[in-house]
């Protein structure tokens, strides 16, 4: 196993003051908030910063400035001045990736291998892909001509921006979450409150800094809050004056979120939770599967609502699988983020790890084996690589999100019965499929019900492929063309034809 050492402080990345503080983004202006609250490193306890609590007067007020900027500005109908805005903010990004990179890795315990990921630099690709598509784009769509009591009418629908963006993320993936709905929000003339999660605040701050300093967008179009607790998202989910909410985090709060915006009859839509499963076809090269699946369980120690957590496996393979699975645990070097060779970080709080840690406890009392793992290791909030064996695919573990290095090991019959258990979850985000045979791997995908899934190691996380669950996972899709009709209203047209 890996060693663990101390991450130490992190650089003050871009336009922070001096004593590490940021500050909130509102109608334009970065303004300080009357109460700030530590920001943690996760992979040494350590403060590393402090960031503005937004009240809910502010919440109030960013939520104000983005109304005004929607009904008082060009933002919604100028789409050269929305490009010219989404490449100053790409060509920020691109400048100051390395000082953001170093605060990603302090502010979330991402080890720096997954910042050269989804961690920072396949993010920022968001950002240029909106603005191309932004160029091509067609708001208006030709229904040609019908005929209705003797008269000819001419039809069209056009496209516009759906009004004020309340955007809430959560802390695993910060720079992706917060650009996977800023940039396609922004490209559709939509304005936007963004508020970044508590454990992960500076980052999303870093990002209001360079929107403020380093582009043309209008005051008032990005506001972006950071808070403690609750009170600034209930204001964001409530107000009438916001039209849409996305939301990215547990289901049990994207629940909260639709009775809230309920009163308004608000647009929501939500990624949420996930519980993938990844089916291991009795033909799959098991050293290789063995291998994609302890390091996936392992990425960002866990800490994806896409990640595949059950691993299926059929009866007579699955002593054999497990003990190729530990091998590959074994030598998951874990620790200090910074390092370059490290594969594995910390969780985000103690308050995680000890969720984690109850979860893995509950789950051997209820007859699941503890082949290797279920440790934790200080300082920091580290929690050693956990495989969990002969899990009965109805229990917690096998059913519930855990946000933690744990992979739970379940025996199938059949295919019919991998299928069954793969689609026995309220969860439908995501999925994996090994097999010899592509067509027969495909197959079984096509039969499991999630959002996304992955064949034979595929990789389909990218700008240009939305993203999204079915069932308790989420509504609607983010990237992609479809993440931009997320933020799109169509109103239809008709004339008479002379």
């Amino acid at each position: 196993m890996g060693t663990q050492r101390d991450a130490g402080p992190v650089a003050a990345g871009p336009a922070a003051h001096a004593d590490g503080t940021r500050r909130l983004l509102i109608g334009g202006r970065l303004v300080e908030a009357e109460r700030t609250y530590p920001s943690l490193n996760p992979a040494t306890g350590k403060v590393i910063g402090h960031a503005p609590d937004a009240a809910p007067a502010d919440a109030k007020a960013a939520v104000a400035a983005a109304r005004r900027a929607f009904d008082t500005t060009a933002w919604p109908t100028d789409v050269d001045l929305r490009v010219r805005c989404l490449e100053q903010l790409y060509g920020a990004l691109v400048e100051h990736k390395e000082e953001l990179r170093e605060l990603t890795i302090a502010d979330t315990g991402s080890p720096r291998i997954v910042t050269h990921g989804a961690g920072l630099d396949e993010p920022l690709e968001i950002v240029r892909y909106y603005a191309g598509l932004l160029r091509e784009h067609s708001f208006t769509e030709d229904l040609g001509e019908n005929e209705v009591r003797g008269r000819r009418n001419r039809r069209w629908v056009e496209k516009e921006a759906a009004g004020v963006v309340a955007a809430i993320t959560a802390y695993n993936y910060p720079n992706q979450l917060a650009l996977a709905k800023l940039a396609p929000a922004l490209a559709a003339g939509c304005t936007v409150v963004l508020k970044g999660a508590p454990d992960t605040p500076l980052v999303t701050l870093a990002l209001a800094e360079l929107i403020a300093e380093r582009t043309d967008i209008p005051a008032g179009v990005v506001n972006v809050l950071t808070s403690a607790g609750a009170e600034a998202g209930e204001v964001m989910t409530t107000h009438p004056d916001v039209d849409v909410v996305t939301f990215t985090g547990s289901t049990a709060t994207g629940r909260k979120i639709m009775a809230a915006a309920s009163g308004t009859v608000k647009r929501v839509f939500l990624e949420l939770g996930g519980k993938s499963a990844m089916v291991v076809l009795d033909d799959a090269d098991l050293d290789l599967t063995a291998m994609a699946a302890a390091f996936t369980i392992c990425s960002h120690a866990g800490q994806g609502c896409a990640i595949t957590s059950r691993l299926l496996v059929r009866r007579d393979q699955h002593d054999a699988m497990v003990e190729r699975v530990a091998a590959q645990l074994a030598g998951v070097r874990y620790g200090d983020p910074r390092d370059a060779n490290t594969y594995m970080g910390p969780l985000i709080s103690e308050r995680q790890r000890e969720k984690v840690d109850g979860m893995v406890r509950r789950a051997v009392e209820g007859g699941a084996k503890l082949v290797t793992g279920g440790e934790k290791v200080d300082p920091g909030f580290f929690y050693t690589p956990t495989l969990l064996s002969g899990v009965d695919p109805d229990s917690e573990i096998a059913q519930e999100e855990v946000f933690g290095p744990v992979l739970a090991v379940i025996p199938y019959d059949d295919d019919d019965d991998a299928v069954r258990i793969a689609n026995n979850s309220a969860y439908g985000l995501s999925g994996a499929v090994h097999s010899a045979s592509e067509a027969r791997a495909i197959a079984v995908a096509r039969r499991i019900r999630t959002g996304t899934l992955s064949i034979n190691g595929g990789n389909y996380f990218a700008p240009d492929v939305p993203f999204g669950g079915f069932k308790q996972s989420g509504i609607g899709r983010e990237m992609g063309v479809a993440g931009l009709d997320e933020f799109l209203e169509r109103k239809a047209f008709a004339t008479i034809v002379p």
